[in-house]
């Protein structure tokens, strides 16, 4: 006994004398998300634990896991508010259920003309605005992150607003996209998105709407055999982080942390346009869907289809927010 307690001085005493040797555990943060490492989101959570280590020196260990391996869909929000994840990035339908529903603006149809009209809400006050509304869900939002415009695909052809009439299509859950399928004649069906690409090839649903991006990772293109590239709707995600968590960092590993959120913001954004391109053409030369660019006037036919869901809809989300957003998008 005596020479175990003279064991454990000496190396208490080492330690008092040499502090590296005893050097702090890395703060670690487990971002979580349900897509793959090859696309836009997944890419930029890599770049962001690049940057993260690399602004903390060492001080933030940031663990990626990709593809649901952690939580699907409807787990991880609760597993963020919990504690039991400190980061995600999920899509910005997920939080009308969690009661922000002012968020579920970002999924009505034919809202932002382009990429810029789209940056000026989501890296302008009306995106920090929203951002603030979660702070009383135990959430701190950092940055949004595009994953791009969407198009509609399906077994069945997806051109005129008759064609969508009782085609089973997969959304997520959001009552606004819910409007927006049911606006076109179609039956929406909410579906968790790792189980996509099974309900498409055994008829379970017809089709879905994604960014090429999606389409491509997932195989999808593999399981559906016509495409129609409309950009009618938009899918982001908000990176974001369990508030307890972030509020106890210390100020200096938190102003290193936005540094790195915000060039890896930038990394995903141009990620995701490039991404979105290939996709398209690597899908196209796979031979397996027909892909359909629509003119001037078909889209806007089922822009005028969807039109309705802004009056069933914008009390839901405020329709102050949806002229707002209309207004500084469309603004030149």
């Amino acid at each position: 006994m005596h020479k175990l307690s003279l064991s454990l001085f000496t190396a208490v005493a080492i330690g008092f004398l040499t502090p590296t040797a005893w050097a702090e555990e890395p703060i670690v943060i487990k971002f979580s998300h349900v897509v793959a490492p090859d696309t836009p989101k997944g890419r930029a959570a890599d770049k962001f634990k690049e940057l993260a280590e690399k602004y903390t020196n060492g001080k933030i260990k940031v663990e990626v896991y990709p593809n649901s391996q952690l939580y699907k869909d409807k787990e991880e929000l609760e597993a963020l508010q919990l504690g039991a994840v400190q980061m995600l990035a999920p899509s910005l339908a997920k939080f009308g259920p969690l009661g922000a529903k002012e968020f579920e603006v970002f999924d009505f149809p034919c809202l932002f003309p382009d990429y810029a009209g789209l940056h000026k809400i989501t890296q302008g006050p009306i995106g920090q605005q929203l951002l603030d509304k979660l702070s009383s869900k135990g959430i701190t939002g950092l940055a949004y992150w595009d994953n791009g415009f969407k198009i509609f695909s399906s077994n069945k052809p997806v051109l005129t607003v008759d064609d969508f009439k009782g085609q089973k299509m997969r959304i997520q859950s959001s009552k606004v996209l819910d409007a927006q399928m049911r606006a076109l004649g179609a039956i929406p069906q909410v579906m968790a998105f790792s189980e996509v690409y099974q309900a498409l090839q055994t008829g379970v649903v017809d089709g879905t709407e994604n960014p090429p991006s999606n389409m491509y990772t997932q195989k999808m293109f593999e399981v559906q055999k016509y495409a129609n590239l409309t950009n009618h709707g938009y899918l982001g995600y908000a990176v974001i982080v369990n508030k307890k968590f972030w509020d106890g960092l210390p100020a200096d590993t938190r102003a290193a942390l936005d540094k790195a959120m915000k060039e890896a913001t930038d990394y995903a954004n141009e990620v995701a346009s490039k991404d979105n391109e290939d996709a398209v053409k690597a899908m196209e030369a796979a031979g397996k869907t027909e892909f359909h660019r629509p003119s001037t006037a078909e889209r806007e036919a089922l822009c005028q289809a969807m039109e309705p869901v802004y009056d069933s809809m914008g009390s839901r989300v405020g329709k102050d927010l949806l002229v707002s957003i209309r207004k500084t998008a469309a603004a030149k």
